[in-house]
């Protein structure tokens, strides 16, 4: 059942399962402020019952990053210039970029696991786009850069939290100050990638992993995805406790004294 088509972006569920399709290919699903409108839109229209959301992409690319006219000094027609942008006050521009996070802020919601199907080239927007997904399967052609270097900016579509969690301090640094491209064996090799599948076995591989993540109880996923979301802000000792405390809830629960 499709319940978004539009800016580009395709919202469609089956069940648990939720697809979200960048629907753009001729332009290489090239991102815009209206698209973000549209990602936004989509995870907020969500059924309850929405377990995994799927991210994929239509054409030979994932996303080639930002629609190279907002480069324009007229910028992207319709859409706030960055010369406007960057003459409004700190408290506008703030506001502004983070109406943009939204788009990506969602995916790693407690209470779903997101997977990016990603295939040939995952640029600047793109690749943050990808990392805001829990997971990422990807086509043995793919390539990742982060050019918002490069170009005199800094990647501030909520990329650099995952990419430092995934990669560290060290490699992430590199990845994002020369913007080269990472190809789908190195991905796989520094864990960007979960799993690398030749091109043309990219949504059943996704989609076998979606049935997989399916099949434990919902209840025991979500405390289990927060358990390790988590960890990195916990001592030792706080983690232990922090599963003590998810283990009580789950025993009580399996046994029917839940709340």
């Amino acid at each position: 059942m499709t319940l978004l088509d539009k800016d580009g972006v395709r919202l469609a569920v089956d069940g648990a399962v939720a697809t979200v399709t960048l629907a753009n290919p001729a332009k290489r699903n090239a991102q815009s402020p209206a698209l973000w409108r549209a990602l936004t839109e989509a995870g907020r229209m969500l059924p309850g019952d929405v377990r995994v959301v799927v991210l994929r992409a239509e054409g030979k690319s994932f996303s080639a990053g930002l629609d190279r006219q907002a480069f324009d000094p007229e910028g992207i027609d319709g859409e706030l210039s960055f010369v406007d942008l960057a003459r409004a006050s700190d408290e506008e521009i703030d506001g502004t970029i983070s109406t943009y996070q939204d788009a990506f802020r969602w995916w790693r919601r407690p209470d779903l696991i997101s997977v990016a199907a990603v295939q040939g080239h995952a640029i600047g927007a793109g690749f943050q786009l990808a990392l805001a997904a829990d997971l990422r399967v990807c086509a043995d052609d793919v390539q990742f850069a982060m050019r918002e270097t490069s170009l005199g900016l800094v990647p501030d579509l909520t990329g650099t939290h995952p990419l430092v969690g995934i990669l560290g301090y060290a490699r992430a640094l590199e990845i994002c100050a020369t913007g080269r491209f990472v190809h789908a064996s190195e991905a796989e090799r520094i864990g960007l990638a979960n799993l690398v599948v030749p091109a043309g076995e990219l949504d059943g591989a996704v989609a076998d992993l979606a049935g997989a993540l399916l099949a434990a109880p919902r209840n025991a996923v979500v405390e289990t995805k927060a358990l390790l979301a988590g960890a990195h802000s916990r001592t030792y000792e706080e983690q232990l406790a922090a599963e003590r405390a998810a283990q009580t809830r789950r025993l009580r629960d399996l046994v029917g004294l839940g709340d």
